[in-house]
């Protein structure tokens, strides 16, 4: 068969060698239909309408000249411009006859589904442009797609529209711009039989993280019913993050995962004329997640396995964007797309780029952010397509959700903040690949943003993203990472937000020395974990309601603790895997126990709870003795389910060496056992009695790692909550120094880890350079003082002869 003249090719006679023919989204179907199937990727079966058939129609009926005529004068600046020969354009193809040849081509394949499907086959129609999907430009999205198509006559009908649609507003724009030359592309379109996931979920899953680029982690979304919401960013989806190196090793690594509001499903209907409708979700189905655990592993597995396909084909690392769907008749998953992702593939990592905002103002509304990025300007609510006439440049796009064929302006507004969609949907991907600060799912920002008024739109610190009123000052820093030395001693970094793991991990760094999970159980779990053990027996109502919603899916409430502080820490752990990263187990005092919800029912009222019922005195207590099991659970669960096992355990404040013995029997009961599996246990030396009995404390922890702001407290017997006192306090002290130099030299002495996670090393240079000069073999510091302490640290050991 010659392929070259054909109208119709099946899946299973294309390959990704024929972009030419069948267009970027044919191409790869069949590319994974014949080479990937076997390997555990499903893919619906189907065929191409070839670009020939597209060019057959136009050539037959003389079309092509009529085309370039409306195409003189173009100007895709000017809106009216644009959207008037568009709309010329379309309704010109729309209105061609189809050539009887073409026409039976696609009827007669469409029977042979039908034989195999049975009569009256559901197909989805999806455009397919021979420009589409390349590794260095993105058409995703520019063309139309039609679902739950019926029958012969629509199926004309809807291959009529596709082929119309190569010439949307959006999709001239998008060429022009790109110097791409309107009559070299084609449109193909892909007939594939439809995956019921109106009756179950669908959404998009990316091979690498959107947001960061950070390589080793799948990315997925997904909502109730079919997918088209969750590309047009109609509903705020379900999100997963899954760790991709464990993954491999036969692990389940799912490091994170979110409820999303999911408040509309699309549904079939049996309206030819209307064949798909949005229809509310029920509340109990928005307020739990559309994918097992399994599912959600499987996915990702299959997102692997099409990431290394496209990597070996290219010979380069080649991330993918995926959209999968789950039928609800058979529970099968489907792969129905994929195609190279364009925006953090072509990422130069040589320079570290951060956007940092100089002060903070009034906070207006926060969403979720899109890149790390800040804009600011002028707010234009858009709220319907009749508006971006009024769009001027550098001004901040404001809608419900942006619609394709708003990109015209998209480009050049100075940011975009929409009340819904997910972080895979059409605003985000646009941004991204603008390189645009983008806000998405405020909810309500159409509102609480007025008209004109002027704001910043800040990206840049982490996954939430605020507009804050009025223009403050940021700046951009730019560090060159390949001139940047590697220092002897090990450069790590202090850490809390799970959020803001992939992007501190660019950072050049040797791990984490300091994970504190405070910020997780505070931030993320936000219950006292004996009310979530006790919750059956507690005596107010009004507080088991509360917690019954935040735990909504957990009939094990203390699930719940394991869950999600497993999750915060895997996510900091994934990061930075295969480095070591030392989470420190939980060190509230009190009244910072007591703040959680249901917190004040289990915690004592003590006058000095700085040096009270803390750290390690409360691991093994009978007041607490069930709750830690909880965080030992959770460690766990990271090292033996996620296979994360660069994760190291710290001991706060561990007073006496009987009270640091008690813990690790206490661990070892909850299953978390010294040495098993390489599991290694530090001590805080963050007390006197720490530096003065180092020897026999370093023989029960793996290693030290100091904490200069307790220590300090406790040499000079200053309480560093107290205005009254502050000035005293100074981890300079010679005092401190001294005891710092000597627990040094004791762990150095025994071949023991010792490192330094306080702030005196991030906030002094001076000290820095003093416990260099002691011998530290590491010191974590807070992010943004790495890069220059590392700068001075490598300074200093060249001076010092230490390589």
């Amino acid at each position: 068969m010659d392929k070259q003249q054909a109208f119709v090719l099946w899946f299973d006679e294309i390959g990704i060698e024929d972009v030419p023919l069948v267009g970027g989204k044919n191409a790869s179907l069949g590319e994974m239909y014949r080479n990937l199937m076997a390997k555990g990727v499903p893919v619906p079966g189907g065929f191409a309408v070839t670009a020939r058939g597209y060019r057959h129609l136009l050539d037959s009926s003389g079309a092509m000249d009529r085309i370039r005529g409306i195409l003189q004068g173009l100007d895709t600046h000017d809106m009216d411009n644009l959207m008037e020969r568009g709309s010329r354009i379309r309704s010109l193809i729309r209105g061609l006859e189809f050539p009887a040849d073409l026409q039976g081509a696609i009827a007669e394949a469409y029977r042979k589904l039908e034989a195999q499907y049975g009569q009256g086959v559901d197909v989805a129609v999806r455009s397919s442009a021979t420009a589409e999907d390349l590794p260095d430009a993105s058409f995703a999205g520019q063309q139309e797609t039609y679902l739950n198509i019926r029958g012969v006559e629509d199926l004309l009908d809807a291959c009529q529209r596709c082929f119309a649609s190569l010439f949307t507003n959006r999709a001239i724009s998008y060429r022009q711009d790109k110097g791409f030359d309107h009559f070299s592309i084609a449109l193909s379109i892909a007939v594939q039989k439809m995956v019921r996931s109106d009756l179950s979920a669908s959404g998009v899953m990316f091979s690498i993280d959107t947001e960061t680029g950070f390589r080793d982690a799948v990315f997925l979304t997904g909502a109730w019913g079919l997918g088209e919401n969750v590309v047009q960013g109609a509903v705020n989806p379900d999100e997963w993050y899954v760790f991709k190196p464990t993954l491999r090793q036969g692990f389940k690594p799912i490091i994170m995962k979110r409820v999303g509001g999911k408040a509309i499903k699309m549904i079939y209907t049996t309206d030819a004329k209307a064949p798909t409708k949005n229809v509310a979700v029920p509340e109990e189905d928005r307020r739990r997640l559309v994918l097992s655990d399994d599912e959600v592993v499987a996915l990702a597995r299959m997102a692997c396995t099409i990431e290394e396909h496209y990597s070996a084909i290219r010979g380069q690392f080649t991330p993918m964007d995926i959209e999968w769907a789950k039928d609800g008749q058979t529970g099968e998953l489907f792969i129905v797309q994929a195609r190279p992702e364009t925006v953090h593939s072509l990422k130069d990592r040589a320079t570290l780029k951060k956007y940092v905002l100089m002060e903070k103002g009034e906070v207006l509304v926060q969403g979720q952010s899109v890149g790390e990025l800040i804009g600011q300007g002028p707010v234009q609510v858009i709220k319907s397509a009749s508006m971006i006439h009024a769009f001027r440049k550098g001004e901040v796009l404001v809608t419900d959700m942006t619609d394709p064929d708003w990109e015209p302006i998209m480009k050049i507004a100075s940011a975009i903040v929409t009340n819904r969609g997910g972080r895979t949907c059409h605003a985000a991907i646009v941004s991204r690949e603008l390189g645009i600060p983008c806000i998405v799912g405020t909810g309500n920002a159409t509102t609480r943003l007025n008209q004109g008024a002027d704001v910043t739109v800040d990206c840049s610190e982490g996954s939430v993203g605020t507009v804050y009123r009025g223009l403050l000052p940021f700046e951009v820093q730019e560090t060159n990472l390949k001139a940047l030395p590697k220092p002897k001693t090990k450069i790590m970094m202090n850490l809390a937000s799970p959020e803001q793991a992939f992007e501190k991990s660019f950072i050049p760094n040797e791990g984490v020395g300091l994970a504190r999970e405070e910020f997780i159980i505070s931030s993320y779990i936000k219950i006292h974990p004996l009310a979530l053990l006790n919750y059956e027996t507690l005596p107010d109502e009004i507080l088991k309601r509360a917690i019954a919603d935040m735990t909504s899916g957990y009939a094990d409430k203390a699930e719940y603790f394991v869950d999600k502080l497993a999750e915060g820490v895997g996510m900091l752990a994934a990061a930075f895997y295969p480095k070591q990263v030392i989470v420190r187990l939980s060190d509230f005092k009190s009244n910072e126990y007591a703040n959680l919800i249901g917190g004040r029912l289990f915690e004592p009222d003590e006058e000095n709870p700085m040096i009270g019922w803390r750290g390690a005195s409360r691991y093994y207590s009978d007041g607490y003795r069930e709750a830690f099991g909880l965080e030992c659970r959770a460690m766990k669960k990271i090292r033996e389910d996620m296979g994360l096992t660069n994760v190291e355990i710290m001991i706060p404040f561990p007073r006496t060496v009987e009270e640091a013995k008690k813990v690790i029997e206490t661990m070892a009961g909850y299953g978390l056992r010294q040495g098993e599996n390489g599991l290694k246990v530090i001590g805080m030396c963050e007390i006197p009695s720490n530096v003065i009995l180092a020897e026999e404390f370093l023989e029960v922890f793996d290693g030290f790692s100091i904490g200069t702001n307790d220590l300090t407290q406790l040499i000079l017997g200053v309480d560093r909550d107290s205005s009254l006192v502050a000035h005293v306090y100074d981890e300079r002290n010679p005092a401190v120094k001294k005891f710092v130099r000597q627990v040094i030299e004791v762990a150095v002495k025994k071949g023991k880890y010792i490192g330094i996670c306080g702030q005196a090393p991030s906030d002094y240079p001076e000290f820095a350079e003093f416990v260099v000069e002691c011998g530290i073999g590491s010191m974590s510091l807070n992010p943004d003082t790495v890069i220059k302490t590392t700068l001075i640290v490598a300074e200093l050991e060249k001076r010092l002869g230490i390589s």
